[in-house]
């Protein structure tokens, strides 16, 4: 890539300015961290699977009419996106319980929920990123009501989308977390789906045997992170275009 002026920095992208005015290039990085960045490591690959399976799930779920900032994957590690207006939230679904939502309510970690269960967190790691209401969204105007009710629509069918995609190559839905920004046209201001999905910002278990495929392995010191990212995007029929670099690499 032509070099070009480092536009923001997070923990595992980076996003450059794009060729085009609106446009951003997005880098993934192999970074990996856990616990508000208390555990670090660098896993070989990571950013190449991450950007492979986060294009092709962005990818279908626009042929759907859920719009998301992917305009193109430019080469292993990049995304050419629409630049958009950041919003300061996190949108958590959750299908069956699991980190913190199982810890919070003592719930046993793998027990299914009533109902899809949707939070708001406020997107600041220096505070842990806290569960936020629609009070505290509109008060502090991080979004408007028919944002939030706009977010909360996408949020449910990319939830139902994504759990048959899984569920059709034998891997379960726990829960994933999903970001959103706006893009103005004229002077009208649209959401769009932002970020990644990936296994880093899913929960995924195999529907067998329950075994994690996901960041979870790395939080938790399980090992064989990059063998179950890998396996992640065998499943969904992707396996072809990995590079060799991720080929056995263990944490």
């Amino acid at each position: 890539m032509t070099r070009r002026k480092k536009i923001y920095e997070g923990k595992a992208k980076i996003l450059y300015e794009g060729p085009e005015p609106g446009t951003l290039i997005q880098y993934f990085k192999d970074d990996a961290s856990a616990f508000n960045d208390q555990k670090k490591a660098v896993l070989e690959g990571k950013g190449v699977i991450n950007n492979r399976i986060s294009e092709y799930v962005m990818t279908k779920l626009n042929i759907i009419g859920i719009h998301n900032h992917l305009i193109k994957r430019m080469n292993l590690r990049e995304q050419l996106i629409r630049e958009v207006e950041m919003i300061p939230l996190k949108v958590v679904c959750r299908n069956i319980a699991a980190g913190s939502l199982a810890t919070r309510f003592g719930l046993p970690e793998g027990q299914v929920l009533p109902r899809s269960i949707l939070e708001f967190h406020y997107k600041d790691d220096k505070l842990n990123s806290p569960v936020v209401t629609e009070e505290h969204i509109t008060a502090f105007n991080w979004a408007t009501t028919q944002e939030i009710d706009d977010m909360m629509a996408m949020t449910l069918r990319i939830n139902d989308f994504l759990s048959g995609l899984f569920s059709a190559v034998n891997i379960t839905l726990v829960d994933f977390k999903i970001e959103y920004g706006r893009v103005f046209e004229n002077d009208f201001a649209r959401i769009i789906l932002a970020d990644e999905i990936s296994p880093d910002s899913c929960r995924l278990w195999d529907s067998t045997t329950n075994e994690k495929l996901d960041k979870d392995r790395f939080r938790r010191d399980m090992g064989s992170v990059i063998e179950s990212y890998t396996e992640v995007a065998r499943r969904l029929g992707i396996m072809q275009e990995m590079p060799t670099v991720i080929q056995g690499g263990k944490v």
